[in-house]
C-alpha cells in the first residue's frame, strides 16, 4: 500500500486528465448504445459512465498494469446494438455481460493472455497511429461546434449515414463561432502546457493542461453569456450528465439483468463474441501501453483478462456496458505522466462524484474544449517522428504499418489490425523462406546449401526453386550438420529429388547429415 502512494503528486493530476477524457467517451459510447427503438428495458446514458466507473475503480484494484485504464470501448458498440437488438432486451444483454465476463476469468486460468505476444510490433504501432489520426479526424466536428455524431465513435462509416471523411465537409457547413474560439483557445493552452519549458518548471509541471483548458473554457462561454450571447455554446454542445433531485434516484437510472433468459441460446454465443473481442482490445491495448510506457513494464496479460472478467461480471450486474481495457484512456494517463494504478483509480472515483455531487457544474464544459483534448492525445499517438522512423525500418515494417493504418482508417480497430496481420505475416514468410538455409558458391558447377537449425515446410517452396534451378551435369551438396529438425515436407521433397530429378538431370547429389526415409 505504501508504494501504491509513493508517485501521488503526478498519479492525482493524471486521474484528473484521464476523467477528462473518458467523461464524453462514457456519455457518448453509453449514448450510441442507447438509442434503439421498441427494445425492452433499454437504459439511458448512465449504462456509460456505470462502465467507466467498474472500469476505473474495480479493474483498477484488481488488474497489475500499471497505465491501462479501461471503460467502455467504442469498438464494441456495433456488437452491442446488434446483440440487443437480437434479443430484444438489454435486461438480457446484461446476461450475457456476466456471462462473458465469466469466460474471461476462464480463460485467464487457462493463460489465454499469451495471445498478445504474437502480435508485430509494426502492426500495434501502426494502431496506435491509426488511432491517433482517427481521434484527430472525429473530433475536428466538435472543436468547430458540429456535433451531430457523438463523442466516440471509432467507424469509418458512422450510423447518420456520413463518414470520418465527410463529416469533415459538413462540418464546415456548421461551425458554430463560439465553439471555435474555444476550441482554437484550448489547442494553444494545450501546446503551451507541452513546451518543455513548463513542463520542467516547478511550479507548473503538476498542472495538467487539461483541466487549464477546461476551466478556460467554461470561464469563456460564461463570458460569452454576459457579453457576447450571440456567439454562446448552447447546451447540446455542452457535456450532458443525467441530473439527480436526490440519491434515491439512482436507483430509478440502473437496469438489472433479468436471469430468466439464461434458457435463451443466444445469450451463449452473444456473450462468447463480448468474450472474444473484447479481450482481442484488451490484449492489443495491454501491448500498445507496454510499448508506449516510458518505465517498460510488463503487464501480466493473465492477471488483465482476469480483472476485465471481474469488471465486466460487475457492470452486468448493474446495468452496465462491457468494458475493455482503451488505448485511448490509457495513452492520454501516459502523457499526463501517471506512474501507478492509483491514477486510474482516480479518474474512476471522479466519475462518481461527477454523477451524485456536481454534474450541474461539468455540464458547462463545451465538448469544443474536450475534443482539443482528445485531438492533443491523438497527435501524441501519431506523431510524424514515429512514421519516419518505421520507413527507415524498411519495408518489412513500414508497409505493415502503413497497411495497419488504412485499414483501421477505412473499417474499424479489429478489421485493421487483421489486414495488418496479414501483410505482417506475408513479410515473415518470405523471410522464411530465404532465411533457414544459406547458399554458397563456391564454384560454377558446385552449389553448397547448409541448412539452419530448424527447416519446416514455410522452407520447402524456396528450396525447391534452388533444386529446380541448379544446372546440369553439377554437384549439389546440402549440409545439414547444423540442423535439429527437418519438416517431412522437405524431406519427401529431398527424396523425390535424389531419385528423380538429380539423376534425370545428371547432378552429383551429396546430403551432409541428412537422412532421408519413407
Amino acid at each position: 500500500m505504501k508504494s501504491f502512494f509513493q508517485t501521488w503528486k503526478v498519479d492525482l493530476p493524471s486521474g484528473l486528465v484521464v476523467f477528462l477524457v473518458a467523461l464524453p467517451l462514457c456519455l457518448g459510447i453509453g449514448l450510441a448504445s442507447t438509442t434503439i427503438d421498441n427494445i425492452a428495458g433499454l437504459p439511458n446514458i448512465f449504462a456509460g459512465l456505470i462502465a467507466g466507473i467498474v472500469g476505473g475503480i474495480v479493474v483498477g484494484f484488481i488488474s497489475k498494469s500499471n497505465l491501462g485504464v479501461s471503460g467502455p470501448a467504442a469498438g464494441l458498440i456495433t456488437i452491442v446494438i446488434t446483440s440487443i437488438l437480437t434479443l430484444g432486451s438489454y435486461q438480457a444483454f446484461l446476461v450475457a455481460v456476466i456471462i462473458s465476463g465469466i469466460i474471461q476469468v476462464i480463460a485467464s486460468y487457462l493463460k489465454a493472455g499469451i495471445i498478445a505476444g504474437y502480435i508485430p510490433s509494426s502492426v500495434i504501432k501502426g494502431m496506435l497511429a491509426a488511432i491517433g489520426i482517427t481521434l484527430i479526424l472525429k473530433e475536428i466536428p466538435h472543436l468547430v461546434g458540429y456535433d451531430a455524431d457523438f463523442i466516440g465513435d471509432e467507424s469509418f462509416v458512422q450510423k447518420d449515414g456520413h463518414n470520418t471523411i465527410t463529416e469533415l465537409f459538413y462540418s464546415l457547413k456548421g461551425l458554430q463561432k463560439g465553439s471555435l474560439i474555444i476550441g482554437f483557445i484550448s489547442l494553444i493552452l494545450l501546446l503551451i502546457f507541452d513546451l518543455n519549458i513548463i513542463k520542467s518548471n516547478k511550479y507548473f509541471k503538476n498542472i495538467p493542461g487539461a483541466l487549464v483548458v477546461v476551466i478556460t473554457s467554461v470561464l469563456i462561454n460564461n463570458l460569452f453569456i454576459s457579453q457576447f450571447p450571440q456567439i454562446t455554446v448552447s447546451d447540446k454542445h455542452l457535456v450532458q450528465i443525467p441530473v439527480m433531485s436526490s440519491l434515491d434516484k439512482i436507483g430509478s437510472l440502473i437496469v438489472f439483468p433479468d436471469f430468466s433468459f439464461l434458457t435463451n441460446h443466444k445469450i451463449y454465443m452473444i456473450a462468447f463474441t463480448l468474450a472474444i473481442v473484447g479481450s482481442l482490445e484488451t490484449l492489443l491495448s495491454v501491448e500498445a501501453t507496454d510499448k508506449l510506457d516510458p518505465d517498460k513494464n510488463l503487464t501480466p496479460t493473465n492477471r488483465e483478462l482476469f480483472a476485465q472478467g471481474i469488471g465486466n461480471i460487475v457492470s452486468g450486474f448493474i446495468g452496465g456496458l462491457p468494458i475493455t481495457q482503451v488505448i485511448v484512456r490509457s495513452s492520454a494517463n501516459i502523457n499526463s505522466g501517471a506512474k501507478s494504478k492509483l491514477s486510474t483509480i482516480v479518474h474512476g472515483l471522479l466519475l462518481v462524484i461527477t454523477i451524485l455531487y456536481i454534474p450541474n457544474l461539468l455540464n458547462q464544459i463545451p465538448l469544443a474544449a474536450l475534443g482539443a483534448i482528445l485531438i492533443m492525445v491523438g497527435y501524441k499517438l501519431a506523431k510524424i517522428s514515429l512514421f519516419k522512423e518505421m520507413y527507415l525500418l524498411g519495408n518489412n515494417q513500414f508497409l505493415p504499418f502503413i497497411t495497419t493504418i488504412v485499414g483501421v482508417l477505412f473499417t474499424d480497430l479489429l478489421k485493421g489490425i487483421c489486414i495488418g496481420l496479414v501483410v505482417s505475416i506475408f513479410f515473415i514468410l518470405r523471410r522464411n523462406f530465404k532465411n533457414n538455409f544459406s547458399i554458397n558458391n563456391t564454384d560454377e558447377k558446385i552449389t553448397h546449401i547448409e541448412l539452419s537449425e530448424e527447416v519446416t515446410f514455410l522452407n520447402k517452396v524456396g528450396l525447391q526453386e534452388i533444386l529446380t534451378n541448379t544446372p546440369k551435369n553439377s554437384t549439389l551438396i546440402i549440409d545439414g550438420t547444423n540442423c535439429k529438425n527437418i519438416d517431412y515436407d522437405v524431406k519427401e521433397l529431398l527424396h523425390e529429388f535424389s531419385n528423380y530429378g538429380a539423376k534425370n538431370r545428371s547432378i552429383n547429389l551429396k546430403l551432409i547429415n541428412i537422412t532421408l526415409s519413407k
